[in-house]
């Protein structure tokens, strides 16, 4: 028997649950010369915000023994070049659906770039960072209080009319209160997590690695931490998951989803590797195969 990987996200339907992760895969272009990307199931955009953005000062990535530490800081032209530009040229090389990632600094900034990702029929789904600080209200992020991750969430509802899907911060003590609160605010999924708040320290120079000293941690150190969270969110909401944070191989993605997600990102990995995702579809099967899974959607949450 041939093994069903296919996957529904919102009645977008994904040939395989594999998606790079958004900041690890630019905006596809540059990997189409690496391998023939069409066979992803689907490709989460570089974050984009209202304006351009140069990111945060160098050095801003620091390659661990078990990961990569960043702080890019949203780096990207800007929404307007993204619809203008990225997503037609995107668009000439890759036929499955789409995700625009969207992050800002205000409940406006959401708003806007959402609505105008919305208007592009490139675009299937709307992935929403609220992990970014928000500088309106005293620098605090938006993903680490359930009323303001509501808020966002409503505003982006209200101007849209794809799925929305609300990436969450792991840098909480309860990402599931946030979780509901994004799903009560009209969420039609969830991406989880993204990365941990991390800092290293060059001892010769008696400096921090990284030009901003904290960042953003990620690979496959953070897996079982991941894999926890959707666990706990899967339980505790009714609406899909995109599981992601330190995935590197097939096994790894039929772990999550028995966890609780539907689809499954890819992140730090396609740094270090650029094939990874090429890899992970193509033995998705024989791993399938050798754990008599028919399809992948008998899978999804099986952990109870």
């Amino acid at each position: 028997m041939v093994a069903k990987t296919s996957v529904n996200l919102s009645g977008v339907y994904l040939d395989n649950p594999v998606i790079p992760a958004s900041g690890t895969f630019g905006f596809g272009k540059e990997m189409a010369e690496v391998y023939d990307i069409n066979i992803l199931g689907s490709i989460s955009i570089k974050g984009t915000t209202r304006q351009a953005r140069y990111g945060n000062p160098l050095p801003r990535i620091a390659e661990g023994s078990c990961g990569v530490l960043n702080s890019v800081g949203l780096q990207n032209p800007g929404v307007d070049a993204v619809v203008s530009t990225e997503l037609p040229e995107l668009r000439k090389i890759f036929r499955k659906p789409i995700i625009a990632n969207i992050s800002g600094f205000s409940i406006d900034d959401y708003a806007y770039s959402c609505e105008k990702i919305d208007k592009e029929k490139q675009v299937e789904i709307i992935e929403v960072n609220i992990s970014c600080p928000n500088v309106h209200n005293g620098g605090m992020a938006f993903g680490t209080s359930p009323d303001m991750a509501a808020k966002v969430t409503a505003a982006v509802k209200k101007v849209t009319t794809k799925p929305v899907y609300v990436k969450l911060s792991p840098n909480v003590t309860d990402i599931v209160s946030i979780a509901r609160a994004c799903e009560d605010a009209g969420a039609d999924g969830l991406t989880l997590i993204n990365t941990i708040l991390g800092m290293r320290i060059d001892i010769q120079r008696r400096k921090p690695v990284l030009a901003q000293k904290m960042g953003g941690y990620s690979g496959p150190a953070i897996f079982p931490i991941a894999v926890r969270m959707v666990y706990q969110v899967a339980q505790a909401c009714h609406i899909p998951i995109m599981g992601c944070g330190g995935v590197a191989t097939a096994e790894d993605v039929i772990e999550m989803m028995m966890a609780g997600a539907t689809a499954v990102q890819v992140g730090a990995e396609n740094l270090h590797n650029p094939y990874v995702c090429k890899e992970i579809i193509e033995q998705l099967p024989v791993v399938m195969n050798r754990l008599h899974i028919d399809s992948l959607e008998d899978i999804i949450g099986i952990i109870k």
